[in-house]
């Protein structure tokens, strides 16, 4: 796999996957904004808020950007994902990684919602 694999796959983990495989890809200190009412959040109220906490059941990603600095990557994408009977959710959103001994970590995560 490639790191632009890699870090594609890591993204999809964090929107299907429990709380728990988010945590283990992501900084300690990382940086979250996420729609009203959430805002913005750092540290252990990642893993309180429902919107973080709770795993889609399905995500599609389209319109995908990726770009490298030295050791840091951003994604960029547009998100089309379901859970329960929720309706689907759109958003934009940018993700940012670094690569520490090898390992990504997401430093940051942002989603503007299209609706």
């Amino acid at each position: 796999m490639t790191a632009d694999d890699i870090l594609w796959d890591l993204e999809e983990r964090f929107w299907t996957q429990g709380a728990d495989s988010a945590r283990h890809a992501t900084a300690k200190g990382a940086v979250f904004v996420l729609p009203y009412p959430a805002g913005i959040l750092q540290g252990d109220a990642l893993w309180r808020e429902k919107d973080v906490a709770q795993r889609w059941r399905s995500v599609e990603m389209s319109e995908r950007y990726l770009s490298h600095q030295n050791s840091i990557a951003v994604l960029a994408y547009r998100v089309s994902a379901e859970r329960g009977d929720e309706p689907i959710y759109e958003a934009l959103c940018t993700s940012t990684y670094q690569n520490e001994a090898g390992q990504w970590l997401r430093l940051s995560h942002q989603q503007t919602p299209l609706s």
